[in-house]
């Protein structure tokens, strides 16, 4: 399982985030606390926005914590919106192309979790991207699959509504398949430049953990795979079944229902 944050408001410097913190997603890269694997070595990557409509992206095959170019943006560079991620692969390679957030116009988008038995049916499940998203298809992951196929069926009008159709098939082709274990387990977060939008879910009861915080010195929103301080008082765990909507002073959290037809095998 990866690791995530994302941040929303005024602007910081991403090393408030990424480095600095005591349990900092650079931290969590090699000492998780909540996740089956402690160590997310695969690759990591940010996207962040700024002056442009398009986000800036940063990504690599290194672990989070070897790499001193990151360290080094991270002090340097200030956005108002940025998603970070650390990668611990559940099968496919370790790649530029596999490493998270991935990208399409002005949208961002990084997941924590799997689809089960994904690389039985991944030539099923590419076929479900629309042909003008296919063609962005740069890597080999569920992930990406699942984005792009949200991309195809209307983010852009109504993010909720896509991620729900693009989970739910991704769902019905693992439980089309022979695989024995949890359909699926997902957290993700993604951005238009504006909003940050988040979920929580999994077919089982087992859904990754997911933590909100309002940070009112920096008016601005941390949405984490888990509290990168060590007093997690303040951090307000999402619901599973939950998609959350941040704008710049909300938070507003809805129930998510992906649209699952099949039966498990």
């Amino acid at each position: 399982m990866c690791r995530w944050a994302a941040y929303l408001g005024a602007p910081i410097f991403l090393s408030e985030i990424l480095t600095a913190p005591a349990h900092s997603l650079i931290k969590q890269s090699k000492a998780a606390t909540e996740c089956k694997t402690a160590i997310n070595a695969d690759g990591f990557g940010l996207a962040w926005y700024d002056q442009r409509p398009e986000p800036g992206l940063y990504r690599d095959v290194y672990p989070a914590w070897s790499d001193p170019n990151l360290a080094a943006l991270a002090d340097q560079v200030k956005s108002p919106l940025f998603l970070a991620h650390v990668r611990a692969s559940t099968g496919t390679a370790t790649s530029r192309n596999n490493c998270h957030p991935f990208v399409q116009g002005r949208w961002s988008f990084m997941h924590n979790g799997q689809v089960g038995g994904f690389e039985g049916f991944r030539k099923s499940a590419d076929m479900l991207i629309a042909d003008r998203f296919y063609s962005d298809r740069r890597g080999a992951t569920d992930s990406e699959a699942i984005f792009l196929t949200a991309c195809g069926l209307g983010l852009e009008e109504n993010p909720r509504l896509a991620l729900e159709k693009a989970v739910g098939m991704l769902q019905d082709l693992a439980a089309q398949s022979e695989f024995d274990g949890a359909l699926i387990r997902c957290t993700a977060a993604l951005s238009d430049g504006e909003t940050l939008y988040a979920i929580r879910y999994a077919s089982d009861h087992l859904a990754p953990s997911l933590y909100y915080q309002w940070h009112e010195a920096r008016r601005g929103w941390a949405v984490v795979s888990e509290p990168y301080e060590e007093d997690a008082n303040e951090w307000h765990a999402v619901p599973a079944g939950s998609f959350c909507r941040f704008t710049r002073d909300t938070v507003e959290i809805s129930s998510f229902e992906p649209n699952v037809t099949a039966q498990a095998a």
